[in-house]
């Protein structure tokens, strides 16, 4: 028996309003790196399904950045901590240094890869310089008096590297070792974003909230030209070279990729996201123009996480739109021969996977303010309630909400769907006990004498757990009407979650304190068939079976995926740490492939084998 990872399908870029997202690109042109919540993605550009996860940051991670040579990455976090690891297998930590008392706004790699300096809010100093493999001081970096924001170092000798901060100064440094040289003043009158030294290392740039484009000589730090002066209508959070060193690209509050002539300073191509209108979301972040490719290929980060992919050459765009979750994924389904896979995340945002490339759409239409509780199948329907007290419909084919939000009797706890003659009732969880519903309108309620903590339905069967350690089981009519069939009072622990197999043969409850007990359904009685599926330590979030009814999966807050077999309760195979601080939903969605998500913001997707 095993379970291997077949597919991460990564999460988007963590972003924070009015702040730069540094976007990392290797040297060929390949992959990108880019911080989100407390992990770090190393991910394919033209496929971006293929991506890996760096999970030994203990803190929110800031900041990813690419070796020249490819083979290693630098990340930081916001206790100042800076790691250097193996980039190919996204694990094999190289060193792990405290650099400064604060947040991590930014890392430089020197050509050889072998110096960085990281630089950001400290409480002592801003940056320091230090070897990649030792962690040795190799530079003092000073020169200002508020958090650095950027920082960039020139590839070739003699060696310069450059600073910009919130004191709205440019420091030059030489090297190494690295010390001051000039301070640049008066260029800009605000926050500096962004700089970085050209390919050929003869100029270097800054960008900043003030919305101006400075160029200086490569090798002196003096001050050349501005450029672009009043084009940008908002600040300027990212820049990135060209490979040739003959234009670069800019990216805005403004909602604009704009691309410029370094020579006579004329922007040459621009972009504008989310049309004429103001649009928060639609904020470019962060930018990065991949070295090593012939194609002008420019991508963009906006305030959502997603990634937009340009063609430099082509008024058009973007050519491509990569999008993800930047939350911890609190539920999932998928239908049953549909392909696609349904979404929900803490900040009510639901996204809609291909099961078969990975690529997240957007779920169209008014979605969720908050928190989403439950998220569960009906026949080309997908339905949704969140702690924004509301039962939203959603069109599996449209992938955009339908019909207005339905108000919820109380906070609800989950969602699910049962099916009478060929009618599809949908029934809500909540603080106030079982609601159900038929096309968008209440039908029935039953006060429950303990509020129900989950649910679950399969056919005219309906079951709700508690934290009075009872599982309910009731059966709904063609009228959608719940009766009461029986109680099952073996569980040890609150009720967490439920799932009833496809036939309604089998009920699996898993409970808060790890455990999971599986229930046959024989002759209209419910039977404890095992209580030993025990491999959990935590809270059980989620389960699923597989389509033959013979096997589950179960995700829990100990990190870990436990697939089970009624054919051989004792045994069963388990995927440690499958997701970072938890997982929040497991989904069997066809032969032996389940998929996972959790609080990393991942979606994976797990190979079972020889589980009978």
């Amino acid at each position: 028996m095993s379970i291997t990872s077949e597919a991460i399908w990564a999460p988007s870029p963590s972003t924070l309003r009015g702040t730069p997202t540094p976007l990392s690109s290797d040297s060929k042109g390949e992959r990108i790196t880019y911080a989100t919540n407390k992990s770090i993605f190393v991910r394919s550009i033209d496929n971006p399904a293929v991506s890996k996860q760096y999970t030994a940051h203990t803190a929110q991670t800031t900041v990813a950045r690419f070796a020249p040579s490819g083979f290693y990455i630098a990340s930081g976090d916001v206790t100042g901590s800076v790691r250097v690891w193996d980039s190919i297998g996204a694990e094999n930590t190289k060193g792990e240094y405290h650099i400064i008392a604060g947040r991590i706004n930014d890392i430089a790699w020197d050509g050889d890869s072998q110096r960085i300096i990281a630089v950001g809010d400290g409480k002592e100093r801003f940056g320091h310089c230090i070897t990649a493999d030792s962690g040795n001081s190799v530079g003092e970096i000073s020169g200002h008096a508020s958090q650095i924001n950027c920082v960039s170092v020139r590839q070739q000798r003699p060696l310069r590297a450059a600073t910009g901060s919130d004191d709205t100064s440019l420091v030059f440094l030489h090297g190494a070792p690295f010390k001051f040289n000039t301070s640049v003043r008066g260029k800009h009158d605000k926050f500096i974003y962004g700089t970085q030294f050209s390919p050929d290392g003869s100029a270097l740039v800054s960008v900043g909230s003030d919305r101006r484009i400075w160029l200086y000589d490569g090798k002196t730090g003096e001050a050349t030209k501005q450029i672009g002066e009043g084009e940008h209508k908002g600040s300027i959070f990212g820049v990135s070279w060209a490979p040739d060193s003959k234009r670069l690209v800019t990216c805005s509050g403004d909602q604009t990729v704009r691309v410029w002539d370094v020579e006579s300073g004329n922007c040459v191509q621009s972009w504008r996201m989310g049309g004429d209108g103001v649009s928060v979301p639609d904020q470019q972040v962060g930018v990065t123009w991949p070295a090593g490719r012939s194609d002008g290929l420019i991508i963009s980060i906006d305030l959502e996480g997603n990634l937009n992919y340009f063609n430099a050459d082509k008024a058009e765009g973007p050519i491509k739109v990569v999008r993800g979750h930047q939350k911890a994924i609190t539920s999932a389904a998928s239908a049953s021969g549909s392909g696609m896979l349904s979404t929900g995340s803490t900040d009510g945002r639901a996204r809609s996977w291909d099961l078969k490339t990975g690529a997240a759409d957007l779920v169209d239409g008014e979605m969720h303010t908050n928190y989403i509780s439950g998220v569960a199948a009906g026949s080309g329907r997908i339905y949704s309630v969140g702690w924004d007290d509301s039962l939203r419909t959603a069109d599996t084919a449209q992938k955009s909400f339908v019909g207005g939000a339905v108000k919820t009797a109380g906070q609800p706890k989950g969602v699910a769907v049962a099916n009478v003659s060929g009618k599809d009732f949908t029934i809500v969880a909540s603080t106030a006990g079982l609601n159900v519903y038929s096309e968008g309108q209440e039908v029935s309620k039953l006060q429950s004498t303990a509020a129900p903590n989950c649910i679950a339905a399969a056919g005219d069967l309906v079951a709700s757990g508690a934290d009075d350690k009872i599982v309910r089981i009731y059966k709904i009519s063609s009228s959608g009407s719940l009766g009461e069939v029986t109680s099952l009072s073996e569980p040890t622990s609150p009720i967490s979650a439920l799932s009833f197999s496809a036939d309604s043969a089998h009920l699996a409850a898993g409970l808060s304190n790890g455990k999971v007990f599986a229930y046959a359904g024989i002759g209209g009685q419910w039977k404890l068939e095992t209580n030993r599926w025990s491999a959990h330590t935590a809270r059980v979030t989620s389960i699923s079976w597989s389509q033959d009814g013979k096997r589950a999966v179960s995700g829990s807050l100990d990190t870990n995926v436990c697939v089970w077999s009624l054919a051989d309760p004792g045994k069963r195979v388990k995927a440690l740490n499958a997701h970072k601080e938890g997982v929040g939903a497991v989904v069997w969605v066809e032969g032996d492939k389940v998929v996972s998500c959790g609080a990393d913001a991942a979606v994976k997707v797990w190979k079972v084998e020889n589980v009978q």
